[in-house]
């Protein structure tokens, strides 16, 4: 597939005395044009090469996937083991640090907060968007910091200061999602004005809107190492596109109502998604079809992702129950402990912990 095609086209001078234009230059005059020319050409070739380009030679690193699955089996007995007490107003999104032992949770009341573990410790607080936050994505050297907004922004984030760095504008409703490149030179957004859009943190501008779903676009996430985007939306379908075109690849089709999340396993191998009436599924991607549905309703299931094994599969539920589905057995395990809805759930990188944020502002943790 190409990346893209370069146009360029012809200078047309326009002047009002072609006389003028035509007259032997003086030296001063030509010394000055000279100047001129370079200046132009040093600005136009850093203008050209200020936009990122996408990798074309991204290798997954096999120990991101397997040092679990080799080491220990997957694990279910989970019990509540503390409760974080961080948002005034619910938990929308909490997230693991890729090298640290620290979470970053965001929550509707505007505010996002680095939290350090086991103790729940606030070590800082960002504060800077108008409006609710959706949704954060670390980038992978995990030095910056992406979030979402109902105030239609996506802003980036400096975690060594903790001062806002970038705040992209674009999408006309809230944007519901967002995503990090594994290069960590584009940012991906999902918002209720039914687009996507590519950022290019370098350039700092949209580099492409991605048109096709006809209602909200709840989720979007990159597949691990790759150009692939997937999103998810109200209007029933999962999308995988190709981030250097902006063009749908596939969809896929079968929930019945709503989707509220969708994810890739760690090897990216699977696909899993959740909808508002509690039903989750699992989607071969290399095939790009269906290979389970498991009806987990009625209350909507909010959000899914995998341990690092890929083996277990965890939903927050509205009922505010964590569910874990063994893709081995089949088994669904439950963990009761939240007293409201649960928003969003994520594993620890070795797996012996699991973190979940409730509608109560609330961080719980499982060990």
């Amino acid at each position: 597939m190409e990346i893209g095609h370069n146009y360029h086209a012809s200078a047309t001078r326009v002047g009002p005395n072609s006389e003028k234009e035509n007259a032997p230059e003086g030296p001063t005059q030509k010394g000055l044009h000279e100047a001129r020319e370079k200046i132009q050409s040093k600005t136009k070739v850093k203008d050209n090469t200020k936009d990122s380009e996408f990798p074309t030679d991204m290798q997954p690193n096999p120990n991101l996937y397997l040092h679990k699955e080799n080491i220990c089996p997957a694990k279910f007995d989970y019990k509540l083991n503390s409760i974080f007490r961080l948002h005034e107003l619910p938990v929308s999104c909490v997230i693991m640090h890729p090298h640290k032992d620290i979470l970053v949770t965001c929550g509707e009341d505007r505010l996002w907060k680095v939290v350090g573990l086991p103790k729940g410790n606030v070590l800082h607080t960002g504060f800077g968007h108008t409006d609710w936050l959706s949704n954060c994505c670390f980038h992978p050297s995990g030095n910056k910091l992406a979030t979402s907004s109902g105030d239609t922004t996506v802003k980036l984030w400096d975690l060594s200061k903790g001062n806002c760095i970038l705040t992209f504008e674009g999408h006309s409703h809230a944007v519901w999602s967002c995503t990090w490149h594994s290069c960590g030179d584009f940012v991906a957004s999902s918002s209720l004005d039914t687009t996507s859009k590519i950022w290019d943190v370098n350039s700092e501008r949209c580099r492409c809107t991605l048109y096709g779903h006809t209602d909200s676009v709840n989720s979007i996430e990159f597949f691990p190492c790759s150009n692939t985007l997937l999103t998810g939306s109200a209007d029933k379908s999962l999308s995988i596109w190709d981030a250097r075109t902006g063009n749908c690849e596939q969809s896929l089709y079968g929930h019945m109502h709503s989707i509220n999340d969708a994810t890739f396993t760690p090897r990216g191998h699977m696909i899993a998604s959740c909808d508002a009436c509690g039903v989750t599924k699992l989607w071969d991607f290399r095939k790009l079809l269906p290979i389970v549905s498991i009806d987990i309703g009625p209350s909507p299931g909010n959000e899914v992702n995998f341990d690092s094994s890929g083996r277990v599969l965890a939903q927050a539920s509205g009922s505010g129950v964590i569910h874990l589905l063994d893709l081995k057995s089949g088994q669904i395990h439950k963990l009761m402990g939240h007293d409201s809805e649960a928003h969003t759930v994520v594993f620890s990188h070795d797996g012996e912990y699991l973190f979940s944020g409730g509608s109560d502002g609330t961080v719980r943790t499982w060990s």
